[in-house]
């Protein structure tokens, strides 16, 4: 039998690996900046957790685990005809679908024990029975981040600055999209169609995809009236910078509460991140209220993320929640939470060639094996060099002299270290530099100032 991988998951290998580490690695350094706490939950839940958080089509796609042991046993002919019947007697188990689900369950299972305002981020895989194509997998991983038990809109601004710390330190160009649930219940009041907020943001939120005109249908087939359509253009195409655009919607919405309310926070928000960034490069942050990501969970500021150099979907994006742990019996419960995109992340580093040449490498010198008693003189450098924060290995083999700097040449290692007989007797080691190819003479116990060059 051929070895093979199940359908939508793949291998990663050591090279692809370190570079995924890197973008991990970097992300987490400004999750703990900021004060969020790590946080890890089971691959699995039970399924009552799960079941009728996502919707039908949702549901449809979750992983469910059989039960161990004779499954079968307690199930009759009847249940054995429908599979809506049999699926309980053998399953209760499914592999989570999401890190959101699994992060609400346990913030209310350990209420009593959790300071809020709570913040963690988690780094995990989630499973979807999805059907396998470009881009989409059946296991992947999510980097999410959130803070429950506070309204502050001081949340939201920390997650902006630090979402720009993240892709400037990553060296991606972005553009942090802003818009807020309330403002677009505004919108919806002003053109008419109160009722009908979700089919005018569902649709409004593809104008980047499908272009107005078919906005515009998507809109007439949901019984959006032509005059309400016309009302709403001119409000998607307000020019202008973010003051200009607020003090618009201001005269639209002057007469709406909640649209009011919406511009309120926009502006809040906006104020803090400007104080924020005085002393530190901020990324372009836009209003745009074709923004309408999220809009059954939502309830206050959503915010998405784009490469300016890469005709890509968006790389990151969250919002504010305020119901989010109500689906397990605690109601009014507010957070705020984004979510990093790790493969689209990865996907345009390696597009734009961003990824560290020299920081990417997990070896920096390799010592060539050129027999027992040079090897036994070699492990107490090596050891040293390891405990002074250097990545070093040693070729196991007395294999040809080719054989081992090929090997270094292909794992990308930077420098190798030649110790024969005579540099036993000299005390001394030579030194090659695998970009230059020049060679240098050193003390063996000297080495450190050129390999950290």
């Amino acid at each position: 039998m051929k070895p093979s991988t199940p359908k939508g998951t793949r291998d990663f290998s050591p090279e692809v690996m370190v570079k995924r580490n890197y973008i991990f690695d970097t992300i987490k350094v400004y999750f703990n900046r900021y004060g969020y706490m790590p946080l890890e939950t089971p691959a699995m839940e039970n399924l009552s957790t799960l079941l009728g958080k996502y919707g039908d089509e949702g549901d449809k796609l979750l992983f469910k685990i059989l039960n161990s042991g004779d499954f079968l046993s307690d199930a009759t002919d009847e249940d054995k005809s429908s599979s809506s019947k049999l699926t309980p007697k053998i399953t209760d188990k499914g592999l989570r679908y999401d890190l959101t689900v699994p992060f609400a369950r346990y913030v209310v299972m350990n209420r009593n024990d959790i300071l809020f305002p709570f913040k963690r981020y988690q780094m995990q895989p989630v499973w979807r029975a999805d059907r396998p194509q470009k881009g989409r997998y059946r296991e992947f991983y999510q980097c999410d981040v959130d803070v429950i038990g506070t309204k502050s809109l001081l949340n939201e601004m920390e997650l902006v600055l630090m979402i720009n710390d993240v892709f400037i330190k990553l060296g991606i160009n972005i553009v942090i999209k802003l818009n807020n649930r309330k403002i677009l219940s505004g919108i919806a009041s002003h053109i008419g169609f109160p009722e009908k907020l979700t089919d005018i943001t569902v649709a409004i939120d593809k104008m980047d995809k499908i272009g107005y005109d078919n906005v515009v249908e998507e809109l007439l087939d949901k019984d959006i009236s032509r005059d309400a359509i016309d009302k709403l253009t001119p409000i998607l195409n307000l020019k202008g910078d973010n003051i200009e655009k607020l003090q618009s919607l201001k005269d639209i919405l002057k007469d709406n509460e909640e649209g009011m309310l919406g511009i309120y926070e926009v502006e809040t928000l906006l104020n803090y991140i400007y104080c924020a960034a005085k002393t530190a490069k901020l990324s372009p942050v836009e209003l745009d209220l074709t923004l309408a990501r999220g809009l059954n969970y939502y309830t206050g500021s959503i915010l998405e993320v784009k490469a300016t150099d890469v005709a890509i979907g968006s790389i990151c994006g969250g919002g504010r929640y305020d119901n989010l742990t109500s689906i397990f019996g605690l109601p009014d419960v507010s957070g705020v939470g984004v979510s990093f995109g790790a493969e689209r992340i990865y996907d345009v580093m390696s597009e734009l060639d961003l990824f560290p040449k020299e920081g990417i490498q997990t070896t920096r010198v390799l010592f060539l094996n050129l027999g027992d008693k040079e090897v036994e003189t070699c492990l107490p450098v090596i050891m040293k060099l390891r405990n002074d924060g250097i990545n070093a290995e040693l070729y196991p083999e007395n294999a040809k002299l080719k054989k081992q700097m090929d090997y270094a040449n292909k794992r990308g290692i930077p420098f190798v270290v030649i110790v024969g007989e005579d540099e036993i007797n000299s005390g001394t080691a030579s030194i090659k530099n695998m970009t230059t190819g020049e060679q240098t003479v050193v003390g063996i116990g000297e080495m450190d100032s050129i390999i950290n060059n």
